[in-house]
Formats: structure tokens, sequence, C-alpha cells
């Protein structure tokens, strides 16, 4: 086990953490520097996240950069953290979103009117952003069951606020509707995660019975030697309750109906933060916690959920293909993403695994680059609906621009990131379950008609008389989402850095469930 004497994972976590209280106590005139200290704090993250991958050794120990104390030695809690290359991949994802999503919400919380005693706390807003970015970060590197789902819940606050205190603007009922829809969608949020996080706590306290600890490395030895053993029907109650709370998270349907509405009624930055990085926890404890914990009831659960990630695939881009609102599209959109990466993940192959993997971290990118360049689109004409848009591709053409590759990227057009990953989850699933990566392609043809589709409606045809004066992209703007179109185009080209980061971990997991890849049906001819 590959440990340091610095802590470093510690120290990546609590930077943003540290970092909110910081944004929280500036004082209330100085909305201009919480902003900057905002973005100063999710920058220094970003560096800190750099070391951790230039220090993390693909073929090294399983598990590095790992610290392990004793914290509630009556319960048999340590604050244990470790990395694998999975989760150093979400780490790195994390931290390279949080300076843009600063950024596109640098306006976000503003005042709504010059002198109006209705003030937007700008200081909370962007204290809870970094909050959210400390709580995800230590859910990646916990390696101690309680630790994770102690930051597995904790992060539900911050993203309660943010989603009922701060939501968009672009509302066509009026202030009092809005605050009310707001609220809705952030107690919907709320009570639907808490729901999957206290069946999780029953199951966390049902685990540390039958096992005598929280430590994930301790228990996954115990059952490789066997000198720990579960009852097939406890190691199944278990796992479906760990299952339940990260399918949630994730969402997969039939528990998805909390995300359209949290992405509709959010800013596009606090979208980005629910569905590119705070979702993520629920695919990556999947592989995590699920596979590792309990392999036997992984597999014996399998069919079942590669039949729900199936429905998420059609139904969400069934529902988007519908869609007359913009965030609501990219919303089952993504629900419908989130079926291939739980798809890859049960395939039980390691290209599936590999593909899901990257596809987290591409689908991550992707949305912030569609829903950031829609955020930039919905604040200049004030409305989500599509049918307000037409022509924007003549008065505004690098914003049409950036919003075609984002919608190509969601599409998985050949040449962009997440054509990689959902290749890897269609051949992995397919060399397995071949009915399932079959039906599944149908979620392809449908990403391609709803993206494009929704470009045609919003940027081509006749110029609207509302968007005839509407300004193309400003310097800041183009600054958060030029990086974002790079790394789309570079790893959709040239995906061997996340890959072979990736691949080992996969290959470990896979040895967790006593999976071997199926042979080939034909060999290939010598």
């Amino acid at each position: 086990m590959a440990s340091t004497a610095f802590p470093l994972l510690t120290a990546t976590a609590a930077l943003p953490a540290l970092g909110a209280v910081a944004a929280a106590a500036v004082p209330a005139r100085q909305r201009t520097a919480a902003k900057w200290l905002a973005l100063l704090v999710s920058l220094a993250t970003l560096a800190l996240a750099i070391v951790v991958l230039v220090r993390f050794d693909p073929d090294g120990a399983r598990y590095q950069l790992t610290e392990s104390h004793s914290w509630i030695r009556d319960f048999g809690v340590r604050y244990e953290l470790g990395v694998d290359g999975i989760a150093v991949a979400l780490i790195g994802l994390t931290a390279l979103l949080m300076p843009f999503i600063v950024l596109a919400g640098w306006h976000d919380a503003d005042p709504l009117e010059t002198g109006s005693k209705r003030w937007r706390p700008t200081q909370g807003f962007f204290a809870l952003i970094l909050a959210v970015e400390a709580m995800v970060i230590i859910s990646f590197e916990a390696t101690d069951v309680f630790v994770f789902y102690i930051f597995f819940e904790a992060m539900l606050i911050p993203m309660y606020f943010l989603i009922g205190g701060f939501g968009d603007r672009a509302h066509s009922q009026g202030e009092e509707a809005a605050s009310t829809q707001r609220s809705y969608a952030a107690v919907k949020f709320l009570l639907y995660n808490l729901a999957g996080g206290l069946i999780m706590l029953a199951a966390v306290i049902g685990l540390y019975v039958v096992a005598g600890s929280f430590s994930l490395q301790e228990i996954v030895q115990a059952r490789a030697d066997g000198s720990l053993t579960m009852a097939t029907s406890t190691e199944r109650w278990l796992f479906l309750g760990f299952f339940f709370a990260f399918a949630v998270k994730a969402p997969l349907w039939p528990l998805h109906t909390w995300l359209p509405n949290a992405m509709q009624e959010s800013t596009a930055p606090v979208a980005v933060l629910i569905t590119a990085v705070v979702d993520k926890v629920g695919t990556f404890a999947m592989l995590r916690f699920c596979l590792q914990l309990f392999p036997e009831a992984s597999k014996w659960a399998t069919p079942v959920i590669l039949v729900l990630a199936l429905i998420s695939i059609v139904y969400g881009a069934l529902l988007a293909v519908g869609q007359r609102d913009i965030k609501r599209l990219v919303a089952y959109a993504s629900i419908s993403h989130f079926g291939f990466i739980v798809m890859g993940i049960f395939a039980m192959t390691t290209q599936g695994q590999s593909g899901a993997t990257l596809y987290m971290v591409n689908h991550g990118i992707s949305t912030a680059a569609l829903m950031l360049v829609a955020g930039f689109l919905i604040s200049r004409r004030g409305s989500r609906l599509i049918a307000d848009y037409g022509g924007v591709q003549k008065v505004a053409p690098v914003l049409a621009g950036t919003f075609l590759i984002g919608g190509l990227a969601t599409l998985s057009l050949p040449g962009l990131a997440p054509f990689v990953s959902e290749f890897l989850v269609l051949v992995g699933t397919f060399s397995r379950y071949p009915v399932i990566g079959i039906i599944a392609t149908v979620g392809i043809v449908l990403a391609a008609l709803y993206t494009l589709v929704l470009y045609q409606r919003t940027m081509t045809g006749p110029v609207k008389p509302e968007v005839s004066a509407m300004p193309d992209l400003r310097v800041r703007e183009v600054l958060v989402v030029a990086p974002l179109i790079v790394l789309l185009v570079f790893l959709g080209v040239y995906p061997k850095p996340l890959t072979d980061i990736v691949n080992p971990a996969v290959k470990q997991t896979m040895s967790d469930v006593h999976q071997k890849d199926p042979k080939p049906a034909v060999e290939a001819a010598k």
C-alpha cells in the first residue's frame, strides 16, 4: 500500500473546504472579492489534483497516497483515504470543472436589481460551490465505508441550498412562482437522496455487524482469503441497500425523476455541478463498493440492473426528443447517458467497465460544455423554451459553433471524447449480453435526433426579432468553453492518457468479482 508523509489527499479536499469558509466570511459588500477567492481556490485545488495525478503510478499498488488514522475508536471508524485509477480520473474531472463552473456563474448570484433589498448572498453561492467540491473529492478518496457515507450524505445540504436559493432567473411566471418551483425542485432532490441515504445507512450498519469493520480494504482482503464469509441472503440485502442509494444519486430509472426538476430550476453552473460532478459519485460508488464488497450479489443482480439501465437509455432519450425546455432536454439526455454508464459497469467486462469510467469523465466534460453554453444563451434571451429561439447562428456564430460541438459530443460523434467511451461500453456489453447491446444502440439514434433537432430549432432558420441583437460570447465565456472543447477533441483522438490510468483498476475490480472477459465466438485467423 503506497502512502505519503504529506497528507496530499486530505489537502486536496481540505483546500476547497477552507475556501468555502473563507468565501462565506467575506464582508457583505465585497462580492467581487468572494468571486476571485473562489476562483483562486478552485485553481489551487486543480493544481493539487494534478500533483495527485503525477504522483499516482498506474502500475503500482491498488490504493496509493493512502492515509489512515483512528477516528471513532469505539465504533471501529478510521479516517482512511486512498485512490485507485478510477478515483484519480474522477478527482481530476471534479477539480478541472470547478474553475469553469465558478467563471460561468460569475454573475449568477449578483443582486437582482441595483439597490434592491432582495439581495442574493453572492458569498454564500460561491462558498456552497466550494463546499460541494470538497465533499465530492473526499467521497472519491474515502476507503472507509462510514467516512464515505458521511460525505455522500453531507453534500446534499449545500446542493439543496444551491438549487432552492439560487435558481434560474429565466422564468416566465414571475419571481413568486419561480421561488415556489425552485423550492419544490430542491425538496424533491433532498427527499429522494435522503431516502436512498437512510436505506444505505441501514446497510452500512449491517455490514459492520457482519464484517466487524468499516475498512473497504480490510473487508475485501478478508473475503478474498476466506476469513470472512457472508450468507447469500445477507450479502444480497446489503448489496441492495448500497445500490439503491447509488441508483438514486446516479440517477437510474425509475429513481430519476428528481433530476429534470433540479436541473431546470438551477442556474446552468449548478446544473453542471449536479450532473457532471455530484451524480458521478453514485456510479463511482457502484464500482468501488457494490462490486468489491458484494461480488456474488453483484452478479446475482446484474440481469435486472442491465434491464433498468437499458430502460434508462431508451426512456431518457425518448423524453429528451419531446422536450420544449432546453435544460430539461439536457437532463433527460443525461439520464440516458447514465444508463450507458451503469450498463458498462454491470456488463462485467474490462471493455465495459473501462468504457463506463471513461464515460463518467467524458460525459462530465461534454455536458459541461453543452449546458454552460446553453446557460449563456438562456441568460441573453431570458427564456429556456426552445420555441423562443431561431437563427442564433447568424447573430452569434461563436456561441452557435460551441453549442454545436457540445451537442455533437453529446451524441457521441466519432472524433469527440464520448464516442470512445460509448463504443467501449457497447462492445463490452455486446460480448456478454448481445441482445442488451443491440437494443442499447437505439439510444444512439435518438441522441442524434434530439441533439440535431435542438440545434436546428434554436440556431438555424430565420432570425427571430427577440434574438436579432443577441451578443456573441464574451471573453470570460470563451475562457469557460474553449478549454472544454479542446479537451473533447483531444480525448476523442487520443484517449490513451485516460485508459492507461483506469485500466489497471478495472482489471482489479474484475478480479474482485471473479469475472473474465468472454472469449470471442470466432477465433481470429492465424
